[in-house]
This record gives structure tokens, C-alpha cells and sequence, in this order.
């Protein structure tokens, strides 16, 4: 009988409690917004920050305040920027494609380690340890804290360097943020010439660390015709603004770390939310 008596006096505090959240939530609940719950309905959900705010979330009830650009979403790209301009009444300007690339061509057949790493496979704890065990302390580190985070399973590392599968990347910039020597950079899409080095020491050094580093040489520099290319502490580096892709410095490159590249669209029928994990 006690024990019957204690379970129904347990229940019927469960039970008023139960009451009594039901009726605080009732009374107190925070309206939701309609217009912030369709702009939230456009966004793919991938709260990867790229549009500057924390989350998909965020974003919606800024748009939704008033102020906030449509088209600040880039795994969204131009038709989440359609689709939100159309909900609040504004024509969302033109969107540019970014994909992410990284910047070192630094393989195993072109560099060597400088030491033995046994300690956490991540990028970020083998930084720390004299800037990594590769002989280039500027080149990828190779365990994959980009792929990690990738949302849209572009990533893959081969042969001691990351690759960006860019007929998946959604451009959110994640793998950017994650990779702790900071050589992931967010290209434009129509991108034809790229730099595959971010190593700034003097040519004799990068060369010893890397065969394919770039050396400093300006002769890119000096050979393209539109001024497109300046070499900043030691590296190349392209004003997108300016190059027309003549491929004149990727010729002229004596390491051969100025390529061609070619960042495809999406395949056709494929949307950004079918990419994601």
C-alpha cells in the first residue's frame, strides 16, 4: 500500500507539473514569424556561416527584420537568393559562384618529411608540432580535417594533399575555416588559372621543401599581359578581376605551379541539398 501510494503521489505531481508547463507555454510562447519561417524554408540547413551569421536560423530572422542582403546564402547560390528576394519583395542581385581549392601541389613525389608524426591524426594537433611534419611547413598537412567538415562529402585526400571534388562543392567555405595552415581559398567559379602553392619563403628554400613550390621567380609577373599576377612575399598571387586566362604564366611558370583549372556546375538536376550528408 505505501508503494502504491508513493507512485500516485509522484504521478499527480508529474501530472500538475504537465499542466502547468502546457499552460506557461500557452500564454508565454514567442509568436513565430511567417515571413522569417519562408525565408527559413529556402535555406538548405547546412549552418555553415558563410552568409556571416551563426546558423540558417539566424539568417532567416535577419532577412526577416529588414536590412540583410537575399543573397548571402552561398550554398544556396543564385536560386535561394531568387527564391528569399521574392519573399520579402526585393530583386536579389547577381550571385557569384565560389568553390574551394587548395592551394599546394605538394604530393609525395614532390616533398618529403622532415619527421616521423605517431601523435593525433588531425591537421590542427600535427600543426603545432613545429609546424607539421612535412618538409614544406606551409603545404596541406594530408589528415583530413577539411574532409571532415565538408557538408557535401567533396573532399578526399590522395597522395598527402587534400582535393576538392568541385562538382560537389556547395563553395559554403567550411573547409576554409577548418584548415588550420589556412591554404583552402574560395575561388570564383569561372576561375581558369589558379596558383597551387602557398609557400613564402625565398625560391632556394621553397624549392629544397617542394618541387613544385613557387620560387618568387616574377616571371609571371612580368609575362602577363593584363597585370593580373604579383608575386607578395615570395608567392604569386591572381587578381581575378584581371585575368582573362590567356594561359600566358602558365607556360612561363618554371615549377609548374600555375595550372589550368576548370570548376564545373553542379550536374544537371542536382541541387545542393541532395549533396549533403
Amino acid at each position: 500500500m505505501d508503494i502504491l501510494i508513493a507512485f500516485l503521489v509522484v504521478a499527480a505531481i508529474a501530472l500538475l507539473l504537465g499542466i502547468l508547463l502546457a499552460v506557461i507555454s500557452h500564454f508565454f510562447a514567442v509568436p513565430e514569424d511567417p515571413t522569417q519561417q519562408q525565408v527559413r524554408a529556402c535555406l538548405p540547413g547546412i549552418n555553415c556561416g558563410a552568409c556571416g551569421y551563426k546558423g540558417c536560423d539566424d539568417y532567416a530572422a535577419a532577412v526577416a527584420g529588414g536590412g540583410v542582403k537575399p543573397n548571402l546564402c552561398i550554398p544556396g547560390a543564385q536560386s535561394v537568393a531568387d527564391a528569399i528576394g521574392a519573399i520579402i519583395g526585393v530583386e536579389a542581385e547577381p550571385f557569384d559562384d565560389v568553390v574551394a581549392f587548395v592551394a599546394c601541389n605538394g604530393h609525395c613525389g614532390a616533398t618529403h618529411n622532415k619527421a616521423d608524426y605517431e601523435g593525433v591524426q588531425s591537421c590542427e594537433a600535427a600543426g603545432m608540432l613545429f609546424g607539421g611534419p612535412g618538409a614544406c611547413t606551409y603545404g596541406c598537412l594530408g589528415f583530413g580535417d577539411c574532409a571532415k567538415v565538408c557538408p557535401a562529402d567533396a573532399i578526399c585526400t590522395i597522395d598527402g594533399i587534400a582535393h576538392v571534388d568541385t562538382s560537389r562543392c556547395l563553395g559554403c567555405g567550411v573547409c576554409a575555416k577548418a584548415c588550420p595552415k589556412g591554404i583552402i581559398h574560395m575561388l570564383p567559379q569561372d576561375a581558369e588559372v589558379a596558383v597551387m602553392c602557398s609557400n613564402k619563403d625565398k625560391g632556394v628554400d621553397a624549392r629544397k621543401a617542394c618541387q613544385n613550390a613557387c620560387i618568387g621567380c616574377k616571371k609571371c609577373e612580368k609575362t602577363c599581359p593584363n597585370g593580373a599576377i604579383t608575386v607578395v612575399d615570395n608567392l604569386a598571387i591572381i587578381d581575378y578581376d584581371k585575368c582573362t586566362a590567356c594561359g600566358a604564366c602558365v607556360e612561363c611558370c618554371p615549377t609548374g605551379c600555375l595550372k589550368k583549372v576548370f570548376f564545373p556546375n553542379l550536374p544537371e538536376g542536382v541541387e545542393a541539398e541532395d549533396l549533403l550528408d
